[in-house]
């Protein structure tokens, strides 16, 4: 408010300094009613992925690049259930590669190489 007077003070006028309070006023209740209008209501499609394999490519392309095995290893039997609903023999292929892949002293990138050419 200190600096409403300091720009009225200027104002040789109160008629002036009255006029010049009520335009700000009327702006700055103008800004804040366009401010806080209704937003438009927006719709979220989201498209479940049709291939049950692309989550597993997905993990196989980092081991490829070195990361390395996490708990992602706990959703394995979720990948290998629904490649095997979806293609019984990609299922199968999936699931013993995957066990490969879960030994001691695997070569991790060369296995998750073999089984996302596999995979293709």
């Amino acid at each position: 408010m200190v600096w409403l007077l300091a720009i009225t003070k200027n104002f040789r006028s109160p008629s002036l300094r009255t006029y010049f309070c009520i335009c700000l006023l009327i702006t700055s209740t103008a800004f804040s009613i366009l401010g806080c209008s209704e937003s438009k209501n927006e719709t979220i499609v989201i498209k479940v992925a049709d291939d049950p394999l692309a989550g597993v490519r997905t993990i196989l392309e980092g081991y490829v690049k070195g990361v390395p095995m996490r708990s992602e290893v706990t959703s394995f039997p979720d990948f290998i259930n629904s490649a095997k609903k979806a293609n019984p023999e990609k299922g199968a292929l999936l699931e013993k590669g995957l066990e490969e892949l879960q030994k001691p002293n695997a070569n991790l990138k060369s296995k998750a190489k073999e089984l996302l050419e596999k995979l293709k």
